[in-house]
């Protein structure tokens, strides 16, 4: 979230940013609420402190300090009560104002996302016609859709075979990629409550959850172990030594949307995957580094799985609302839709914007508590790596190649071949 005094002395710079964003938020509501508040807080205050004046008035007989205490404790219950509600209503809707966003992003929708950069791997030339990914993976046994159907559903899966140690494998592989860079790998749970969901800027509840929750409980399935690793670190004042915090968080992921049309064959887009999530958390002068040197390693994940792909510098009206600024890598899938760019990482700056929501602070230089930066970034989103991987490396004979840097992952396997 954003300082709430920084909102109300700059409404036009909030209101241009929810319009560069293409968000709808009740602003003007909340500045008048937020107006409200402020007087009703004014008058209770002014009421303690007459109720205070009166307990030490010694020229007041014991019966009139107990009628106008009385009264005044009336007074204050009532106020009390009308600003419950303007509170709560405030806060609903503060919770809806995004990140401020970075000045050098494309401005427009989706389509406005600018290509920055493209991976050493150009697409691939076939000498037939390439497959997708699932008539790959099931020609070779690395998948089951229809038992993961009977067991839990559409947007489920099995991996098995080559399909389970090649998940295993990309696990490993994109994890040892983020020890090299000093992040310290974490089994995160798979569940969260709902005030570290809200904190990370995922909706917990309501309409717009893409989440699952427990019921009768405040607990939820992580949608990312982004949500679990900034929840480590909530409600704490760090020591300046202690930053940056660098953590690889591997977890399930769990989403309750579904993909539409050609998207909902094989699995890009699932209720369920398997995720290493790399955060920093660190001072707000060395946020744009770390978040370069994400992208960076993001990028070297890809290039050593010699798959294509491309960097794009996302647009303001994409962002997330806790995102100032992002980038998103798009592999090169030849099965998807007669062959097209489909995401496989993106890494994020939040700024202080989970940090003011998660309380997470460090003392300055003056030994002041400061709110901190947070900044995610995928090292490897599996399944979707895994799609791009099968669907590049496919060989005329059916095979699968697998790239030389994931061989020692795989026992020194070069290819995949149908039952093995």
């Amino acid at each position: 979230m954003l300082d709430r005094r920084f909102i109300l002395e700059n409404p036009d710079l909030i209101r241009a940013n929810i319009a560069r964003r293409e968000m709808t938020v009740e602003l003007d509501r909340f500045i008048a609420l937020e107006d409200q508040r402020r007087a009703l807080q004014k008058r209770i205050e002014d009421v303690r402190a007459a109720s205070n004046a009166v307990a030490k008035n010694r020229d007041t007989s014991v019966d009139e300090k107990r009628a106008q205490g009385t009264a005044l404790r009336e007074e204050e219950a009532k106020l009390a009560a009308e600003l419950a509600p303007i509170e709560a209503e405030a806060q609903q809707i503060y919770l809806t104002i995004p990140n401020l966003t970075f000045e050098g992003s494309p401005k427009g929708g989706e389509d406005a996302s600018a290509e920055i950069d493209f991976g050493k791997t150009p697409k691939p030339e076939f000498g037939f016609s390439p497959k997708d990914h699932i008539e790959l993976m099931e020609a070779h046994g690395m998948v089951n859709l229809s038992a993961a159907a009977k067991v839990a559903g559409s947007g489920f899966y099995f991996l098995t075979g080559a399909g389970a140690l090649l998940e295993m494998a990309l696990v490993r592989y994109g994890l040892d990629m983020a020890m090299a860079e000093g992040f310290t790998p974490v089994i995160t749970p798979d569940l969260a409550r709902d005030s570290l969901m809200q904190g990370a800027g995922f909706v917990p509840r309501g309409n717009e959850s893409n989440t699952y929750r427990v019921e009768d409980t405040d607990l939820n399935l992580i949608a990312t172990s982004e949500i679990t690793l900034v929840g480590m670190v909530a409600d704490e004042i760090l020591d300046p030594a202690q930053l940056p915090i660098k953590l690889a968080g591997m977890s399930h992921c769990f989403r309750s949307e579904r993909a539409h049309g050609s998207l909902t064959r094989g699995i890009y887009r699932v209720h369920q995957f398997t995720k290493t999530e790399m955060v920093i958390v660190c001072t707000p002068e060395d946020a744009e580094a770390h978040h370069l040197k994400m992208r960076e390693i993001e990028q070297r994940v890809f290039d050593g799985l010699e798959i294509p792909y491309r960097v794009l510098e996302i647009a303001t009206g994409d962002l997330g609302a806790s995102a100032f600024r992002k980038f998103d890598l798009e592999a090169w899938m030849p099965g998807r839709n007669g062959g097209s760019w489909g995401e496989v990482t993106s890494t994020s700056n939040c700024t202080d914007f989970q940090s003011r929501r998660l309380n997470i602070r460090y003392r300055d230089s003056s030994g002041k508590p400061q709110f901190a930066y947070t900044l995610n970034g995928t090292a490897l989103s599996v399944c979707r790596a895994m799609i791009a991987l099968v669907e590049n490396h496919q060989q005329a004979d059916g095979s699968i190649r697998i790239p030389a840097a994931l061989r020692p992952y795989m026992g020194g396997q070069e290819f995949i071949r149908s039952g093995k």
